[in-house]
């Protein structure tokens, strides 16, 4: 896919000291993505593709090699440095949703533009621009114990989209989902690549899902094994005879129709996940504090404990 490079990887190591061993995580990693690519990283427990995240997100620092992101060398860069950096670039779309179960879609889609100190208009009419992008308009009042579990994903997805951000980084973001509602949420994340020319990475362990991508690198005990340029991919565009846009617009209502008929298990299912949170990824709970959407979660659990109430939103 030729265009814009979004994201840069040369020559990544990350090795680790357990007891007298080194284990290297990563093992010389190299690869290019480009502006508007749906790229998933696809590997087995242990194969580096977590570790490969974390780099990529600024959550942990690589032993040598470089992370050009945005045109910016993440690597060299502070903590407080990479904390700007994200809030500003990137996106997360986390596993276990995240929402905040007193807020409503509306609200907690805003919930990141309330800590840039956006105007509650302005920060209202963009989450709710979000929340219909992705066929929740129906559900904006909605808190996250009256929604399926992929309409919680889907106000996941919207809060990621609502900064802007240049690059979104998924961690097995259909995990607490049944495979119909897994399938709903992939062909809306292709269907928004493709709407917004929005570079999208997504780390898995199914192959399945991984075919949703434009590309596909395959990692194996911190090495790329291979490398797929998926030219049919699964989902929208396998079905459709016309453009991935058209498809998308195609099946906007029928998806956000599914999602609305996928079951009410996404209270139960968050609950059981809020334990491990980003574990699929290995970011642990220090490391989902760094992470804009999760310092939000943080700064509002805090707000709430002392309060009895969340801090206005904009809802």
């Amino acid at each position: 896919m030729a265009g814009e490079t979004a994201i840069k990887v040369k020559g990544l190591y990350k090795l680790y000291r357990v007891g007298e061993e080194t284990v290297r995580a990563l093992n010389g990693v190299d690869f290019e993505i480009k502006k508007g690519e749906f790229c998933s990283i696809v590997g087995a427990s242990g194969s580096g593709k977590s570790t490969l995240l974390n780099m990529l997100a600024g959550l942990e620092k690589p032993t040598k090699g470089e992370i050009v992101i945005a045109g910016e060398h993440i690597e060299k860069k502070r903590e407080n440095q990479l904390v700007k950096f994200r809030r500003e670039h990137i996106g997360f779309i986390f596993q276990s949703f995240n929402l905040m179960g007193t807020m409503n879609a509306i609200e907690n889609v805003a919930l990141p533009l309330n800590f840039q100190g956006m105007n509650r208009t302005i920060r209202r009419k963009k989450a709710e621009k979000a929340l219909k992008l992705v066929g929740l308009q129906k559900y904006m009042k909605h808190r996250p114990t009256q929604m399926s579990g992929g309409q919680q994903q889907r106000v996941g997805v919207a809060r990621a989209l609502v900064m802007q951000p240049e690059i979104i980084f998924a961690d097995e973001p259909t995990g607490n989902l049944d495979s119909k509602t897994s399938r709903e949420v992939m062909e809306l994340m292709q269907k928004i690549v493709r709407k917004k020319n929005q570079t999208l990475v997504m780390v898995t362990h199914d192959n399945y899902l991984a075919g949703f991508a434009d590309r596909i690198i395959h990692i194996m005990d911190g090495k790329i094994v291979k490398v797929e340029e998926n030219n049919n991919p699964q989902g929208i565009l396998a079905n459709s005879g016309g453009t991935g846009a058209e498809a998308g617009e195609a099946k906007d209502s029928g998806i956000a129709q599914g999602a609305a008929g996928s079951g009410n298990n996404g209270a139960v299912q968050e609950a059981a996940g809020a334990q491990d949170g980003m574990q699929g990824s290995g970011m642990n709970k220090n490391d989902q504090s760094d992470s804009p959407n999760a310092a939000v979660v943080s700064n509002i659990s805090n707000t709430e404990q002392q309060t009895g109430r969340p801090p206005d939103t904009g809802g």
